[in-house]
């Protein structure tokens, strides 16, 4: 039995998931923003009271490596290493944006503007949002095959955006980055879908592929993905 422990901790939503392999044990979400900090450790703990196991059957821990918030991504990262040095088990890491595109992809099509389907051929791609703040999301670009078309980036949104892509191919947006998106991104090639962000399900799943290919981070080194500096506001003076 090789246990896998998955953190998802990039956006508001903050998960866990337990994994044998490729079945799920048990899983947990919060909501709540800004919980992970409280209640990440509780979480782990409830995970492993449910599937009735022990830490020392922890195989692997995977963690969303970002980008996403700040002090998500820190927590999370955090918390997978600490475990994984106090058990002397291996990291995997997965990119969240690409976390978010599988979970698009192994939707059912029914889910999907009716020509997803056709998009296994390559006519739909996949743009994961996540806010950046203002006008600026992080985001990737997608086939529906999760071939990478554009790269992890951070990229203001204004109305120029996309367009050279959105003439040739409908684009499925999704994530929290896309819904301020709506207004500039105005092309009938532009679709929407509402209520996705990452999930630590579907990141234990991508894990145990990894874990097959003994595709682990360097645990002393690794570092989450910000794709920013974060920059500290100064409080203002009186």
């Amino acid at each position: 039995m090789a246990l896998i422990l998955s953190l998802e901790t990039s956006t508001t939503v903050c998960s866990a998931a337990l994994h044998d392999e490729e079945k799920l044990l048990a899983s947990k979400e919060l909501l709540t923003p800004q919980s992970a900090s409280s209640q990440l450790a509780p979480i782990i703990d409830q995970l492993l009271k449910e599937s009735k196991a022990s830490p020392k059957e922890i195989g692997a821990v995977a963690v969303a490596s970002g980008p996403g918030s700040y002090t998500g991504l820190r927590i999370g990262v955090a918390t997978a290493k600490g475990i994984c040095f106090a058990l002397k088990i291996p990291l995997i890491a997965v990119k969240t944006l690409e976390l978010m595109a599988y979970q698009v992809r192994n939707l059912s099509v029914y889910s999907f503007p009716s020509s997803l389907e056709r998009g296994l051929v390559g006519e739909v791609l996949l743009c994961p949002m996540l806010d950046a703040r203002r006008m600026e999301v992080y985001c990737l670009l997608t086939d529906a095959r999760l071939n990478i078309i554009e790269q992890t980036q951070a990229k203001i949104i204004d109305r120029e955006s996309f367009v050279d892509r959105l003439a040739k191919n409908e684009i499925l947006f999704f994530g929290n980055g896309a819904d301020k998106c709506r207004v500039m991104i105005d092309h009938p090639n532009a679709k929407f879908l509402d209520g996705v962000f990452p999930s630590a399900v579907q990141l234990g799943e991508m894990a145990y592929q990894k874990f097959l290919k003994n595709d682990f981070e360097i645990l002393s080194s690794f570092e989450p993905h910000y794709l920013k500096e974060f920059m500290i506001k100064k409080p203002k003076t009186v």
